[in-house]
C-alpha cells in the first residue's frame, strides 16, 4: 500500500479528538435566557417575550359607553330644569353686589326688553330710599353729638336696619317677579307696600313733629329748626331733605309708570 507522507492529513488525526471534543462541548452548561419564566423568559436560547396587550375593541366599547351615560345624565338635567322653569321655580344665584353678593338681581338677563327700563328705574328708588336712609342716619348722628340726645340717633339706626332689607323684601323683589312673571298676586303685593313707600317718603322729606319723635328724621320743618342751633347739622338736615324730596318724586313716577305697565297687560 501506499505511503501518506502527509502527517497533517485527515486521516492521520488523532481518533480520540472527536471524542474529546463532543466530552468538553456536553461539559460546558447551556446559557439560559436572564428573564424569569413568568416575564417571558425560558431556559432556552431565543425565547420568546409575549406582552399581553389590551383588546381595543372592548376599550372602543368602554369608552362608547362611557359618553352614552354622560349624555344620558345631560338630558336628565334638561329635564329637570325645563320641569322647574314650566313650574316657575327658578334657580336664583347671588350675584349683587359683586364685592359681596347677597342677593340675585339680572335684569338684563331676566326681565323682558321693553320693561327693563322701569325696572332699572324701580331699582334706582330702592337705592335712594338707602341712600336717604344712611345720609339720615350720619346727619342725626351729628345732630345727637351736638344737643347730647341719644334717643334721636338709635331712632335713626332702627328706621335705617329696617328701611334697606324690608323696602326689598316687600316690594322691590315682588315687583321683579311680577315683571318676570307677570303674576296679578305680586303685583298686587307690589302696589300696596310701594305706596306705604311714597307716603313714607313725602312723610319724612316734611317730617311734622306730630308722627316723628323729635329730629329723627332730616325733614324741611326739623332742618329750618336745626339750622337755628348749628349751621353745619342744619346744612345736613337740608340736604336730607332734597334727598327725601327727590326721592319721593321718582317713587311716585315708578308708582304710576307701573300701573300703566299693569293695566296695558290687562
Amino acid at each position: 500500500m501506499p505511503r501518506n507522507n502527509n502527517p497533517f492529513d485527515e486521516e492521520n488525526v488523532n481518533p480520540t479528538a472527536k471524542a474529546a471534543a463532543t466530552t468538553t462541548t456536553a461539559s460546558v452548561p447551556s446559557r439560559k435566557s436572564w428573564l424569569p419564566a413568568g416575564f417571558g423568559g425560558s431556559g432556552k436560547h431565543g425565547a420568546t417575550i409575549d406582552i399581553p396587550l389590551g383588546d381595543p375593541k372592548k376599550k372602543e366599547k368602554e369608552l362608547l359607553a362611557w359618553e352614552q351615560d354622560l349624555k344620558r345624565r345631560e338630558q336628565d338635567i334638561k329635564r329637570r330644569e325645563d320641569a322647574m322653569n314650566r313650574a316657575g321655580v327658578t334657580v336664583e344665584v347671588r350675584n349683587w353686589p359683586q364685592f359681596y353678593p347677597i342677593i340675585h338681581h339680572d335684569i338684563a338677563g331676566e326681565i323682558p326688553i321693553h320693561a327693563q327700563k322701569l325696572q332699572y328705574t324701580a331699582f334706582a328708588s330702592w337705592l335712594g330710599l338707602i341712600a336717604c336712609l344712611v345720609w339720615n342716619l350720619f346727619a342725626v348722628l351729628v345732630e345727637s353729638i351736638h344737643t347730647d340726645d341719644i334717643v334721636i340717633f338709635l331712632l335713626a339706626v332702627i328706621y335705617a336696619i329696617s328701611g334697606c332689607p324690608l323696602s326689598y323684601i316687600l316690594w322691590y323683589r315682588p315687583l321683579y317677579r311680577a315683571m318676570r312673571t307677570d303674576s296679578v298676586v305680586t303685583f298686587g303685593q307690589f302696589f300696596v307696600f310701594y305706596s306705604v313707600h311714597v307716603g313714607f317718603c313725602v312723610i319724612a322729606a316734611i317730617a311734622p313733629p306730630i308722627i316723628f319723635r323729635g329730629k329723627t328724621l332730616t325733614g324741611i320743618l326739623v332742618a329750618i329748626e336745626v339750622l337755628d342751633g348749628d349751621i353745619f347739622a342744619g346744612a345736613l338736615y337740608l340736604f336730607g331733605f332734597a334727598l327725601f324730596t327727590f326721592e319721593s318724586l321718582i317713587s311716585i313716577w315708578v308708582l304710576e309708570r307701573v300701573y300703566m305697565y299693569f293695566r296695558g297687560h290687562r
